[in-house]
Protein backbone atom coordinates (compact mmCIF):
# COMPACT_ATOMS: atom_id res chain seq x y z
CA UNK A 1 0.00 0.00 0.00
CA UNK A 2 1.61 3.39 -0.95
CA UNK A 3 1.39 5.77 2.58
CA UNK A 4 2.20 9.17 0.94
CA UNK A 5 -0.25 12.00 1.31
CA UNK A 6 -4.04 10.73 -0.34
CA UNK A 7 -6.85 12.76 0.19
CA UNK A 8 -10.89 12.53 -0.58
CA UNK A 9 -12.50 15.74 -1.56
CA UNK A 10 -16.15 15.14 -1.87
CA UNK A 11 -18.65 17.60 -3.49
CA UNK A 12 -22.04 18.68 -2.35
CA UNK A 13 -23.36 20.78 -4.87
CA UNK A 14 -26.42 22.29 -3.14
CA UNK A 15 -26.85 25.55 -1.80
CA UNK A 16 -29.71 27.62 -0.35
CA UNK A 17 -28.91 30.65 -2.94
CA UNK A 18 -26.47 31.68 -5.17
CA UNK A 19 -24.27 34.34 -4.17
CA UNK A 20 -23.57 36.50 -6.91
CA UNK A 21 -19.44 36.24 -6.69
CA UNK A 22 -19.45 32.36 -6.83
CA UNK A 23 -18.15 30.67 -9.94
CA UNK A 24 -18.16 26.72 -7.85
CA UNK A 25 -20.24 24.20 -9.20
CA UNK A 26 -23.06 25.06 -7.28
CA UNK A 27 -27.21 24.71 -7.58
CA UNK A 28 -30.55 25.90 -6.07
CA UNK A 29 -33.21 23.42 -5.87
CA UNK A 30 -37.06 24.23 -4.97
CA UNK A 31 -37.47 20.88 -3.51
CA UNK A 32 -35.95 18.69 -1.20
CA UNK A 33 -33.02 17.03 -2.15
CA UNK A 34 -33.49 13.26 -1.94
CA UNK A 35 -29.88 12.86 -0.12
CA UNK A 36 -30.28 9.48 0.05
CA UNK A 37 -29.91 8.79 -3.46
CA UNK A 38 -26.31 11.18 -3.08
CA UNK A 39 -25.32 9.44 -0.77
CA UNK A 40 -25.63 6.19 -2.66
CA UNK A 41 -23.90 7.93 -5.76
CA UNK A 42 -20.99 8.93 -4.27
CA UNK A 43 -20.54 5.37 -2.34
CA UNK A 44 -20.56 3.90 -6.12
CA UNK A 45 -18.44 6.44 -7.25
CA UNK A 46 -15.73 5.57 -4.64
CA UNK A 47 -16.03 1.70 -5.31
CA UNK A 48 -15.48 2.65 -8.90
CA UNK A 49 -12.50 4.66 -8.34
CA UNK A 50 -11.27 2.11 -5.59
CA UNK A 51 -10.49 -0.40 -8.73
CA UNK A 52 -8.50 2.41 -10.61
CA UNK A 53 -6.41 3.52 -7.06
CA UNK A 54 -6.02 0.24 -5.29
CA UNK A 55 -5.21 0.06 -1.47
CA UNK A 56 -4.38 3.66 -0.48
CA UNK A 57 -3.75 5.31 3.43
CA UNK A 58 -6.03 8.32 2.99
CA UNK A 59 -5.26 11.04 5.32
CA UNK A 60 -7.30 13.90 4.40
CA UNK A 61 -11.03 13.99 3.70
CA UNK A 62 -12.82 17.27 2.56
CA UNK A 63 -16.38 17.91 1.71
CA UNK A 64 -17.24 20.73 0.08
CA UNK A 65 -19.21 22.30 -2.06
CA UNK A 66 -22.00 23.85 -2.70
CA UNK A 67 -23.22 24.04 1.34
CA UNK A 68 -21.88 20.89 2.54
CA UNK A 69 -23.92 22.06 5.83
CA UNK A 70 -27.39 21.72 4.58
CA UNK A 71 -26.78 17.57 4.36
CA UNK A 72 -28.14 15.76 7.29
CA UNK A 73 -25.40 14.29 9.99
CA UNK A 74 -27.05 11.16 9.25
CA UNK A 75 -25.80 11.72 5.38
CA UNK A 76 -22.13 12.67 6.53
CA UNK A 77 -22.12 9.74 8.44
CA UNK A 78 -22.99 7.38 5.55
CA UNK A 79 -20.30 9.38 3.09
CA UNK A 80 -17.63 8.85 5.62
CA UNK A 81 -18.59 4.97 6.29
CA UNK A 82 -18.25 4.36 2.59
CA UNK A 83 -14.49 6.03 2.41
CA UNK A 84 -13.62 3.88 5.06
CA UNK A 85 -15.05 0.91 3.28
CA UNK A 86 -12.75 1.29 0.02
CA UNK A 87 -10.13 2.75 1.12
CA UNK A 88 -7.36 2.93 5.14
CA UNK A 89 -8.28 6.19 6.66
CA UNK A 90 -4.95 7.29 8.67
CA UNK A 91 -5.90 7.30 12.58
CA UNK A 92 -5.35 11.28 12.65
CA UNK A 93 -6.60 12.04 9.99
CA UNK A 94 -7.87 15.48 9.08
CA UNK A 95 -11.82 15.49 8.06
CA UNK A 96 -12.82 19.08 6.92
CA UNK A 97 -16.47 20.22 6.30
CA UNK A 98 -17.27 22.91 5.27
CA UNK A 99 -20.22 25.05 6.29
CA UNK A 100 -22.08 28.34 6.69
CA UNK A 101 -22.91 30.14 9.86
CA UNK A 102 -26.62 30.49 9.80
CA UNK A 103 -28.45 29.58 12.92
CA UNK A 104 -30.43 26.97 10.62
CA UNK A 105 -27.29 24.72 10.00
CA UNK A 106 -25.33 25.76 13.39
CA UNK A 107 -27.47 23.39 15.39
CA UNK A 108 -26.24 20.48 13.38
CA UNK A 109 -22.42 21.06 14.45
CA UNK A 110 -23.12 18.47 17.40
CA UNK A 111 -24.12 15.82 14.82
CA UNK A 112 -21.61 16.99 12.17
CA UNK A 113 -18.92 16.22 15.26
CA UNK A 114 -20.38 12.80 15.89
CA UNK A 115 -20.38 11.53 12.38
CA UNK A 116 -16.47 11.51 12.61
CA UNK A 117 -16.04 15.74 11.52
CA UNK A 118 -12.78 16.86 13.35
CA UNK A 119 -12.12 20.19 11.24
CA UNK A 120 -14.77 22.97 10.11
CA UNK A 121 -14.54 25.41 7.43
CA UNK A 122 -17.01 28.16 8.26
CA UNK A 123 -18.01 30.37 5.67
CA UNK A 124 -18.19 33.99 7.37
CA UNK A 125 -16.97 36.29 4.66
CA UNK A 126 -17.09 39.44 5.48
CA UNK A 127 -17.60 40.71 9.80
CA UNK A 128 -19.61 43.58 8.44
CA UNK A 129 -23.70 43.24 8.03
CA UNK A 130 -23.72 46.11 5.11
CA UNK A 131 -20.68 43.88 3.38
CA UNK A 132 -22.65 40.34 3.98
CA UNK A 133 -26.02 41.98 2.24
CA UNK A 134 -23.50 42.93 -0.73
CA UNK A 135 -21.87 39.56 -0.85
CA UNK A 136 -25.37 37.71 -1.12
CA UNK A 137 -25.11 36.09 2.49
CA UNK A 138 -28.07 34.93 3.90
CA UNK A 139 -26.59 35.03 7.71
CA UNK A 140 -25.61 38.04 9.78
CA UNK A 141 -22.01 39.16 11.97
CA UNK A 142 -24.07 37.65 15.18
CA UNK A 143 -25.15 34.90 13.28
CA UNK A 144 -21.51 34.62 12.55
CA UNK A 145 -20.67 35.36 15.99
CA UNK A 146 -22.40 32.19 17.47
CA UNK A 147 -21.42 30.30 14.84
CA UNK A 148 -17.82 30.67 15.51
CA UNK A 149 -18.04 30.37 19.36
CA UNK A 150 -20.20 27.08 18.75
CA UNK A 151 -17.67 25.36 16.36
CA UNK A 152 -14.65 25.91 19.06
CA UNK A 153 -16.53 24.33 21.49
CA UNK A 154 -17.30 21.33 19.72
CA UNK A 155 -14.13 21.05 16.55
CA UNK A 156 -11.16 20.62 17.39
CA UNK A 157 -10.02 22.40 14.57
CA UNK A 158 -11.61 25.60 13.10
CA UNK A 159 -10.88 27.66 10.09
CA UNK A 160 -13.51 30.40 8.36
CA UNK A 161 -13.12 32.17 5.25
CA UNK A 162 -13.49 36.29 4.67
CA UNK A 163 -13.57 38.55 1.36
CA UNK A 164 -11.43 41.46 1.26
CA UNK A 165 -11.04 43.98 -1.40
CA UNK A 166 -14.55 44.67 -1.54
CA UNK A 167 -16.63 47.76 -3.00
CA UNK A 168 -15.70 50.68 -1.14
CA UNK A 169 -13.55 49.00 1.41
CA UNK A 170 -10.36 50.89 2.63
CA UNK A 171 -7.41 50.05 4.31
CA UNK A 172 -8.76 51.32 7.83
CA UNK A 173 -11.64 49.44 7.30
CA UNK A 174 -10.12 46.70 6.52
CA UNK A 175 -7.41 46.54 8.67
CA UNK A 176 -9.97 46.78 12.05
CA UNK A 177 -12.33 44.02 10.35
CA UNK A 178 -9.22 41.57 10.17
CA UNK A 179 -7.79 42.28 13.63
CA UNK A 180 -11.18 41.13 15.05
CA UNK A 181 -11.29 38.30 12.84
CA UNK A 182 -8.44 36.92 14.30
CA UNK A 183 -9.52 37.85 17.53
CA UNK A 184 -12.13 35.24 16.90
CA UNK A 185 -10.01 33.08 15.02
CA UNK A 186 -8.64 29.63 16.52
CA UNK A 187 -6.01 28.68 14.24
CA UNK A 188 -6.65 29.30 10.36
CA UNK A 189 -7.96 31.86 8.58
CA UNK A 190 -8.38 32.03 4.78
CA UNK A 191 -8.24 35.61 3.38
CA UNK A 192 -9.42 35.94 -0.36
CA UNK A 193 -9.19 38.97 -2.82
CA UNK A 194 -13.00 39.27 -4.53
CA UNK A 195 -12.20 38.46 -7.73
CA UNK A 196 -15.04 39.21 -10.50
CA UNK A 197 -15.42 35.71 -12.15
CA UNK A 198 -16.56 35.19 -15.65
CA UNK A 199 -20.76 34.85 -15.61
CA UNK A 200 -21.08 35.32 -12.35
CA UNK A 201 -23.92 38.56 -11.19
CA UNK A 202 -20.83 40.15 -10.30
CA UNK A 203 -19.27 39.76 -13.03
CA UNK A 204 -22.74 41.32 -15.08
CA UNK A 205 -22.92 43.98 -12.57
CA UNK A 206 -18.62 44.78 -13.33
CA UNK A 207 -19.14 45.13 -16.79
CA UNK A 208 -22.56 47.80 -16.95
CA UNK A 209 -20.73 49.81 -14.07
CA UNK A 210 -22.77 48.88 -11.49
CA UNK A 211 -20.15 47.50 -9.32
CA UNK A 212 -16.94 48.84 -8.97
CA UNK A 213 -13.56 47.39 -7.04
CA UNK A 214 -10.38 48.35 -5.47
CA UNK A 215 -8.25 49.74 -8.40
CA UNK A 216 -5.17 47.55 -8.73
CA UNK A 217 -3.01 49.97 -6.49
CA UNK A 218 -5.39 49.43 -3.56
CA UNK A 219 -5.99 45.81 -4.58
CA UNK A 220 -1.49 45.47 -3.66
CA UNK A 221 -2.04 47.79 -0.35
CA UNK A 222 -4.85 45.48 1.35
CA UNK A 223 -2.78 42.29 0.42
CA UNK A 224 0.04 43.76 1.92
CA UNK A 225 -1.65 44.73 5.10
CA UNK A 226 -3.10 41.47 5.40
CA UNK A 227 0.13 40.02 5.26
CA UNK A 228 1.78 42.70 7.79
CA UNK A 229 -0.98 41.90 10.29
CA UNK A 230 -1.17 37.77 10.59
CA UNK A 231 2.18 37.82 10.78
CA UNK A 232 2.06 40.27 13.73
CA UNK A 233 -0.80 38.54 15.31
CA UNK A 234 0.94 34.81 14.82
CA UNK A 235 -1.04 33.27 12.04
CA UNK A 236 1.37 33.92 9.01
CA UNK A 237 0.93 33.16 5.30
CA UNK A 238 1.96 29.47 4.39
CA UNK A 239 0.04 30.23 1.11
CA UNK A 240 -1.08 33.13 -1.09
CA UNK A 241 -4.46 33.48 0.59
CA UNK A 242 -4.09 30.77 3.60
CA UNK A 243 -2.67 31.39 7.34
CA UNK A 244 -2.26 29.78 10.44
CA UNK A 245 -0.49 28.95 13.55
CA UNK A 246 2.49 26.87 12.88
CA UNK A 247 1.77 23.47 12.99
CA UNK A 248 -2.00 24.57 11.91
CA UNK A 249 -1.70 24.54 7.97
CA UNK A 250 -4.71 22.36 5.86
CA UNK A 251 -3.74 19.11 5.56
CA UNK A 252 -6.09 18.71 2.79
CA UNK A 253 -4.98 21.86 0.98
CA UNK A 254 -1.14 21.25 1.73
CA UNK A 255 -1.56 17.78 -0.63
CA UNK A 256 -2.55 19.89 -3.36
CA UNK A 257 -0.07 22.59 -3.54
CA UNK A 258 2.66 19.81 -2.54
CA UNK A 259 1.29 17.97 -5.68
CA UNK A 260 -0.19 15.12 -3.80
CA UNK A 261 -2.81 12.86 -5.15
CA UNK A 262 -6.71 13.03 -4.60
CA UNK A 263 -9.85 11.44 -6.15
CA UNK A 264 -12.53 13.79 -6.56
CA UNK A 265 -15.87 12.49 -5.66
CA UNK A 266 -19.51 14.49 -6.64
CA UNK A 267 -20.71 16.09 -9.29
CA UNK A 268 -17.64 18.80 -10.95
CA UNK A 269 -15.35 17.20 -8.89
CA UNK A 270 -11.83 17.01 -10.30
CA UNK A 271 -9.20 14.58 -9.24
CA UNK A 272 -5.43 13.64 -9.88
CA UNK A 273 -4.17 10.66 -9.08
CA UNK A 274 -1.77 7.62 -9.97
CA UNK A 275 -3.53 4.49 -11.53
CA UNK A 276 -2.52 0.89 -9.70
CA UNK A 277 -1.48 0.09 -13.60
CA UNK A 278 0.08 3.55 -15.23
CA UNK A 279 3.56 3.95 -14.42
CA UNK A 280 3.60 6.89 -12.65
CA UNK A 281 1.69 9.10 -14.95
CA UNK A 282 -1.10 11.22 -13.21
CA UNK A 283 -4.60 10.68 -14.37
CA UNK A 284 -6.81 13.73 -14.37
CA UNK A 285 -10.69 12.82 -13.82
CA UNK A 286 -13.20 15.93 -14.14
CA UNK A 287 -17.19 14.81 -13.08
CA UNK A 288 -20.43 16.09 -15.01
CA UNK A 289 -21.21 19.75 -12.90
CA UNK A 290 -25.11 18.84 -13.05
CA UNK A 291 -26.04 16.93 -10.11
CA UNK A 292 -28.69 15.21 -11.86
CA UNK A 293 -26.52 13.83 -14.78
CA UNK A 294 -24.11 12.74 -11.97
CA UNK A 295 -26.17 11.08 -10.11
CA UNK A 296 -27.98 8.87 -13.35
CA UNK A 297 -24.33 8.10 -14.67
CA UNK A 298 -23.25 7.20 -11.51
CA UNK A 299 -26.20 4.57 -10.83
CA UNK A 300 -25.79 3.37 -14.38
CA UNK A 301 -22.43 2.91 -15.00
CA UNK A 302 -19.93 3.19 -11.94
CA UNK A 303 -18.87 6.85 -11.86
CA UNK A 304 -19.92 10.58 -13.25
CA UNK A 305 -16.92 11.23 -15.31
CA UNK A 306 -16.91 14.00 -18.21
CA UNK A 307 -13.84 14.24 -19.00
CA UNK A 308 -10.32 12.04 -18.23
CA UNK A 309 -6.60 12.51 -19.30
CA UNK A 310 -3.36 11.04 -18.30
CA UNK A 311 -0.69 13.88 -17.60
CA UNK A 312 2.32 13.61 -19.42
CA UNK A 313 5.61 14.56 -17.25
CA UNK A 314 5.39 18.07 -19.02
CA UNK A 315 2.32 18.61 -18.01
CA UNK A 316 2.84 17.40 -14.08
CA UNK A 317 5.96 19.46 -14.19
CA UNK A 318 4.33 22.42 -14.94
CA UNK A 319 1.58 21.81 -12.49
CA UNK A 320 3.82 20.97 -9.66
CA UNK A 321 5.27 24.22 -10.28
CA UNK A 322 2.05 26.56 -10.58
CA UNK A 323 1.01 24.31 -6.97
CA UNK A 324 4.60 24.52 -5.35
CA UNK A 325 5.20 28.10 -5.79
CA UNK A 326 1.53 29.65 -3.86
CA UNK A 327 3.60 28.20 -0.50
CA UNK A 328 5.74 29.98 1.81
CA UNK A 329 7.70 27.17 1.89
CA UNK A 330 8.33 27.16 -1.92
CA UNK A 331 9.43 25.10 -4.16
CA UNK A 332 12.09 21.70 -3.74
CA UNK A 333 14.10 22.35 -6.78
CA UNK A 334 16.15 18.98 -6.61
CA UNK A 335 12.78 17.03 -5.77
CA UNK A 336 10.86 18.92 -8.87
CA UNK A 337 13.85 18.35 -11.10
CA UNK A 338 14.25 14.71 -10.39
CA UNK A 339 9.96 14.45 -10.54
CA UNK A 340 10.16 16.14 -13.79
CA UNK A 341 13.13 14.52 -15.36
CA UNK A 342 14.07 18.43 -16.68
CA UNK A 343 16.31 21.20 -15.15
CA UNK A 344 14.61 24.64 -14.65
CA UNK A 345 17.22 27.38 -16.52
CA UNK A 346 19.25 28.90 -13.96
CA UNK A 347 19.71 32.15 -15.81
CA UNK A 348 15.52 32.38 -15.45
CA UNK A 349 16.04 31.78 -11.69
CA UNK A 350 18.68 34.17 -11.36
CA UNK A 351 16.92 37.02 -13.44
CA UNK A 352 14.02 36.50 -11.32
CA UNK A 353 16.08 37.23 -8.33
CA UNK A 354 17.39 40.12 -9.38
CA UNK A 355 14.26 41.75 -10.22
CA UNK A 356 12.97 40.99 -6.22
CA UNK A 357 10.62 38.17 -7.43
CA UNK A 358 12.29 35.67 -6.63
CA UNK A 359 14.69 34.04 -3.66
CA UNK A 360 16.29 30.97 -2.87
CA UNK A 361 16.01 29.79 0.29
CA UNK A 362 18.64 27.96 2.58
CA UNK A 363 17.09 24.52 1.93
CA UNK A 364 17.77 24.34 -1.67
CA UNK A 365 13.92 25.41 -2.57
CA UNK A 366 12.90 28.75 -4.43
CA UNK A 367 9.78 30.70 -3.19
CA UNK A 368 8.38 33.61 -4.28
CA UNK A 369 9.20 37.14 -2.61
CA UNK A 370 6.17 39.23 -1.37
CA UNK A 371 6.50 41.25 -3.90
CA UNK A 372 6.82 37.94 -6.58
CA UNK A 373 3.14 36.57 -4.94
CA UNK A 374 1.30 39.44 -6.38
CA UNK A 375 3.25 38.74 -9.76
CA UNK A 376 3.15 34.58 -9.53
CA UNK A 377 1.92 34.14 -12.76
CA UNK A 378 3.92 35.99 -14.30
CA UNK A 379 6.92 34.29 -12.30
CA UNK A 380 5.43 30.74 -13.41
CA UNK A 381 5.22 31.45 -16.72
CA UNK A 382 8.46 32.39 -16.90
CA UNK A 383 10.04 29.33 -15.05
CA UNK A 384 8.04 26.76 -16.84
CA UNK A 385 9.23 27.99 -20.50
CA UNK A 386 12.65 27.68 -19.11
CA UNK A 387 12.35 23.75 -18.33
CA UNK A 388 14.58 21.97 -20.47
Amino acid sequence: MTTEAFGVYLHWPFCAAKCPYCDFNSHVRNRAIDQKSYALGFDREMASLRQRTGPRQVNSIFLGGGTPSLMEPATVKTILASIHRYWSVAENAEITMEANPSSVEAHRFYGYREAGINRLSLGVQALNDNALRVLGRLHNVDQAYQAIELARQIFPRLSFDLIYARPSQTLKDWGTELNQAIDLAADHLSLYQLTIEEGTAFDHLYKVGKLTVPEPELAADLYQLTQEITASRGLPAYEISNHAKPGAQSRHNLIYWRYGEYIGIGPGAHGRFLEKDKAGLRTVTINHKKPEIWLAQVLDKGNGIFEEETLTLKQQAEEMLLMGLRLTEGLDIIAFESFAGQNISQETIKKLQEDCLLQTLGNGRIAATEQGRILLNYIITKLASSIR
